[in-house]
């Protein structure tokens, strides 16, 4: 699919048939994460593939966000290597190269026909606990990936800002 046309179509899925995800679409959909840029390269993303009955059954006890997808994606970054700015220790890039990584796996998932929505609806801490992350790994999002049951957008969907209201020429 061209770049653009998946930028217009995708949408967000809250309602997924029961059928599993090919290994192969699931593959590509993982490594479009792995190629995604992070500060200095960094690459802190963990990406916890949730798809077993068990894993499943745990998440969707912890939020009703997982829609009864049959793969959730658990992003997760390890705080101990993501960059930190220089000029302020406070701010590191954990979070934007989290986005930036779901972001290309989301994209990906739709140029593969595989629907996803992205999820932060979760209590973080119980989530790390659930999945015995390490101390130093902490959860930002959930993506629910599978085969949507229907074929169209939540009412807000198309409602976009024009360029002039997002967009300052300085």
């Amino acid at each position: 699919m061209e770049l653009m046309n998946v930028l217009q179509e995708r949408y967000s899925v809250r309602d997924f048939l029961p059928r599993s995800i090919e290994a192969d679409k699931l593959g590509r959909i993982l490594d479009a994460g792995r190629l995604a840029p992070t500060a200095k390269n960094l690459q802190p993303q963990r990406i916890y593939l949730l798809q077993s009955p068990e894993s499943l059954e745990t998440i969707r006890g912890i939020t009703r966000c997982a829609f009864n997808a049959p793969v959730v994606l658990l992003i997760a970054v390890d705080t101990d290597t993501a960059w930190v700015n220089p000029f302020d220790s406070r701010i590191t890039s954990a979070d934007q190269d989290a986005a930036i990584v779901a972001t290309q796996m989301m994209l990906a998932a739709w140029n593969e026909g595989i629907g996803s929505c992205w999820v932060c609806y979760m209590p973080n801490e119980e989530v790390r606990r659930a999945f015995a992350l390490p101390e130093n790994e902490k959860p930002v999002l959930l993506m629910p990936l599978g085969y949507p049951a229907t074929d169209h957008p939540s009412p807000n969907h198309g409602k976009r800002k024009p360029l002039s209201e997002t967009v300052t020429v300085l």
